[in-house]
């Protein structure tokens, strides 16, 4: 899945304010590394955002980085049925949204 090329990084009104175009911009440049670049540099950034959050705050975020991961899959075996032939919650049905 090219990342690079959506329209917008973001599908909640919630998180607009995200769609910045040099984060799009950076995620455009990741996503134009090989997979073990791309790893490289999420293990890269671990340490700053880890220091900048509380163990159960970064235990959190290290949970939705697992939910995005299986929701991804969960759609990729669902292609073209949509949100309603996943078995895997999302961000916004967790969160009430």
């Amino acid at each position: 899945m090219e990342l690079a090329r959506l329209g917008t990084m973001t599908t909640s009104h919630e998180t607009d304010w995200m769609n910045h175009p040099k984060l799009r911009e950076l995620v455009d440049v990741a996503t134009s590394l090989a997979v073990a670049e791309r790893m490289t540099l999420l293990k890269g950034l671990i340490p700053g955002v880890a220091r900048e959050l509380t163990p159960d705050d970064f235990q959190r975020f290290v949970a939705e980085l697992r939910l995005k991961g299986e929701r991804f899959y969960d759609a990729r075996t669902h292609p073209g049925e949509g949100g309603v032939a996943r078995h895997v919650l999302g961000e916004r049905d967790l969160e009430a949204r």
